[in-house]
């Protein structure tokens, strides 16, 4: 558990003449963030431009200068939670003083700043076409856990080289492969599934400020039509129609199959764009009291209210001087139900009160707990374990009918 009183934090910058500095004494204002469209981390401070024994601030930090921010809980080590260089230098005099502001991004930022030509032939995997453009521009790998699937011939003009990764990666999740973040920490580059964090932070309503929910239906799509290669004349046919939520309307995808590609194949990857897109948005926004080490792409759990549930991290934005940060979250199991269906799976929430049939109740959710007999009755979900635990609900009963105390399987209430 982290103690917030005891978190302090500061910056080290590193000149152009490689000297290192401690400004953590001139900090006015820190934050660093993490938003959903952009692989950089952007972090920005101000500092009081003042006379040191080496001249103002302004005169060691310059454009492209090296910074990192640390943090310090109680006596730890110090530990790097955002690094980058300097792209905005602002220096300013007002009348309460000189004050020096500036914006830095971290390596993957050149990526997002690079135009290339690129060509990856059929049978290309997607680590080797993401470790070829990493590696001509020298950002050195840390983990690769992402897909490696075979993609056909692609050719990419005059594009960013961020969007090429992301688009690798969104073609991979079309063919069935799980849906990874691209982020760099320390200076080396990481391929991660989202949700593949350690340790799972719990947001209970005495440590949030504030839940913002909404729910849309604006961007969905509701109907994929696979095209088939244009002919002499340039002629395409339908050779497959899938459908999602079309009692909201029609709004067509279109998916071409590639001249290498089966149709099966893009099927599969048309029916990934009903699972991607074709479902109604649920999104929160959620401020509280700031927790350095949660990044893009990891997995928290809420408790608040309805929003009981596991999140992805779409965004973040830490405030290091008011110590706070406001997370974007996406709920992380989003059930869709297809055109003909008559029934939708129900979506169970700590706090819900239930129908335990009866059964066995065990002491842990993993594999090989002990468990005892449990009575049938009405019970409450207090507790739930979303990472594929054997037992995944924690139930208490509501009454004398049931003895339930422990934890259950899928499928033993309603």
């Amino acid at each position: 558990m982290i103690d917030l009183s005891k978190i302090t934090y500061h910056i080290i910058v590193v000149d152009e003449n490689g000297k290192q500095y401690d400004i953590r004494n001139y900090i006015e204002n820190l934050g660093w963030e993490e938003n959903e469209n952009e692989m950089s981390v952007r972090t920005s401070f101000t500092v009081r431009n003042d006379k040191t024994a080496k001249g103002r601030l302004s005169t060691l930090i310059k454009p492209g200068c090296f910074i990192g921010v640390f943090v310090t809980i109680g006596e730890s080590t110090s530990k790097e939670v955002a690094r980058g260089y300097v792209t905005s230098w602002n220096p300013s005099l007002q009348n309460n003083g000189n004050r020096l502001k500036c914006t830095c991004y971290d390596e993957l930022y050149n990526l997002q700043k690079s135009q290339d030509n690129l060509y990856f032939s059929s049978g290309i995997g997607t680590q080797s076409a993401i470790n070829s453009i990493l590696d001509n521009w020298e950002i050195p790998m840390d983990q690769y856990k992402g897909p490696n699937v075979t993609h056909g011939k692609l050719k990419y003009n005059n594009k960013y080289l961020s969007d090429i990764i992301l688009e690798l990666l969104d073609d991979a999740v079309k063919k069935g492969a799980e849906k990874c973040i691209v982020r760099a920490s320390e200076g080396k580059t990481s391929i991660l599934p989202r949700g593949s964090n350690q340790t799972i932070y719990v947001f209970q309503a005495e440590n949030t400020k504030s839940v913002s929910e909404n729910r849309s239906i604006a961007s969905l799509v509701t109907r994929v039509k696979v095209i088939g290669q244009a002919d002499d004349e340039g002629n395409s046919s339908v050779e497959a129609t899938l459908n999602g939520l079309t009692q909201y309307g029609v709004r067509q995808r279109i998916y071409t199959r590639g001249s290498d590609e089966s149709l099966e194949d893009a099927k599969s990857a048309a029916q990934e764009i009903l699972d991607k897109d074709g479902t109604i948005k649920k999104e929160l926004s959620v401020q509280s009291p700031g927790i350095p080490f949660i990044r893009k792409g990891d997995l928290v759990y809420l408790m608040v209210g309805t929003a009981s549930d596991y999140y992805y991290v779409k965004g973040i934005r830490h405030d290091a001087s008011s110590y706070s940060m406001t997370m974007d979250l996406e709920v992380a199991k989003q059930e869709m139900v297809k055109e003909g269906e008559t029934e939708t799976k129900r979506e169970y929430h700590v706090g819900d009160v239930v129908n335990f049939h009866g059964g066995t109740h065990y002491f842990s959710s993993y594999p090989g707990a002990k468990g005892y007999s449990a009575s049938a009755g009405k019970a409450k979900i207090t507790q739930k374990d979303g990472s594929g635990k054997a037992h995944p609900w924690h139930l208490i009963h509501e009454d004398n009918n049931s003895n339930v105390y422990g934890w259950v399987d899928d499928g033993t209430f309603d």
